[in-house]
């Protein structure tokens, strides 16, 4: 769990000191990304609380994700649809899901400690 916070604290950092701007063209799929990535880091953290990480997994759903969104929002501009919607509702729909086991997980191990402790 800790190579996961390593790697937001340090995108954070170089996001500060190396500031970016993105051309406006490309903007949905910059936010497409990194809700693909916060998805991908999300569901990583769940995984290692449950004991089923796999860094085959991780990277494969990482790229995988984030390129299938950027094909979804490709063809719905091709398409003149705006397609990006659908990939924001799945992504922070399972963004949420992820959040949930991570909270659930550790509510449980804290009631599990307080209960071992009384």
């Amino acid at each position: 769990m800790l190579i996961p916070i390593l790697g937001l604290i340090i995108g954070c950092l170089a996001a500060y000191f190396f500031p970016w701007n993105v051309n406006p063209a490309y903007s949905v799929y910059v936010a497409i990304a990194i809700l693909a990535a916060l998805d991908s880091v999300l569901g990583g953290i769940s995984a290692n609380i449950n004991k089923k990480f796999s860094m085959v997994v991780f990277l494969t759903g990482f790229f995988g994700n984030a390129l299938l969104a950027a094909f979804i929002i490709f063809l719905g501009e091709k398409l003149g649809l705006d397609l990006y919607i659908a990939v924001v509702v799945v992504f922070g729909t399972r963004l949420f899901q992820n959040f949930a086991v991570i909270r659930r997980t550790y509510i449980a191990q804290l009631s599990k400690k307080n209960a071992a402790e009384k």
